[in-house]
């Protein structure tokens, strides 16, 4: 007789409650608010009045070409609506600006500057992650269907995140062949506060990701998993200061991986993939520019809208029992 196979039960997804729903609901309607991108500010500093310059002098200020793309990205329109989007604005509103033509928006925003705004204050808990965003190619459908063709061509977006915050502390995009690892030093570079920790996944357990943190926050507690076959570098008897990955080894030889991963707090580093998830949620899995240098604008432009989106209003929630 056959023997009887045992059943098991589902796992129960986890159930989580929102504390602070009225103000978070706020700050969802908030995002739409045209005042929240087009502000009295940026409307002051509309005209360019910087240095003079060889050639054709620039007539909008740097504020205004990154509002006009910010506005673009954020209501997922084109160059050339944007442009008429903000002239029926300032018409409406009685504004008396001129608005940047598409071509001006085109040409400026490979060249624009882009600050993330930043209001994270104190110590921070650093999470890396990076993730592709497709430059063109086909859908969804061809691919399940005829599979991939030589033209489909991806970008790789790197973002550094304070854990506590959910703000993007420094943002890159690079080609698709670049490491993670090779990033690391960069974007250290864009966080002006000391770190208390800094996670990430196996792919930035490189000798050169430990280099840039130490170099950014010397007291910083790595939590990067080492390799499966990874070897102390340094005896333990040496006069040297212990190296931060022996010891994370040597305590995942004596405790275990999950251990680890528990006592030393590893699993903050999945709040990096939600702020991935919250990016290409708003914003999509692509870039629409053709250049690469107005694709990193493009992507840095999103980054700083998506900080401000959330310095509006973060859920608060807990789990369910």
């Amino acid at each position: 007789m056959p023997k009887p196979t045992k059943t098991t039960q589902p796992r129960r997804k986890a159930v989580y409650h929102i504390r602070n729903w009225k103000e978070y609901d706020r700050a969802l309607v908030e995002r739409g608010s045209l005042t929240v991108w087009v502000s009295d500010e940026v409307r002051q500093a509309w005209q360019y009045g910087g240095p003079a310059q060889r050639g054709a002098q620039f007539e909008y200020s740097d504020q205004a070409i990154e509002c006009a793309l910010t506005v673009r990205e954020v209501f997922h329109l084109s160059q050339r609506a944007t442009e008429g989007f903000l002239r029926s604005l300032f018409e409406l509103l009685g504004v008396e600006l001129r608005v940047p033509d598409h071509t001006t928006l085109s040409r400026r925003g490979q060249r624009l500057t882009v600050r993330l705004p930043k209001r994270a204050r104190g110590v921070l808990h650093l999470v890396m992650d990076s993730s592709g965003l497709k430059v063109y190619g086909e859908g969804e459908w061809k691919v399940r269907q005829h599979g991939y063709s030589k033209r489909r061509t991806w970008r790789k977006i790197h973002l550094t995140v304070d854990a506590g915050s959910g703000e993007i502390q420094a943002a890159l995009l690079t080609e698709n062949s670049t490491h993670d690892a090779e990033v690391a030093a960069d974007l250290l570079e864009q966080v002006e506060q000391p770190a208390a920790s800094v996670g990430a996944d196996g792919a930035y357990d490189r000798v050169q990701v430990y280099a840039a943190i130490d170099g950014h926050s010397p007291e910083a507690v790595v939590n990067i998993p080492p390799r499966r076959d990874a070897k102390i570098h340094q005896h333990g008897n040496s006069t040297q200061p212990p190296l931060k990955r022996d010891e994370n080894l040597r305590y995942i030889r004596q405790h275990g991986r999950r251990r680890w991963k528990r006592d030393h707090g590893y699993h903050r580093r999945s709040l990096a993939e939600t702020a991935m998830f919250r990016l290409k949620t708003i914003f999509g899995d692509h870039v629409s520019n053709r250049r690469l240098e107005s694709q990193r604008t493009q992507a840095l432009l999103r980054c700083a809208a998506l900080n401000r989106m959330t310095h509006l209003g973060m859920p608060q929630s807990y789990k369910v029992d």
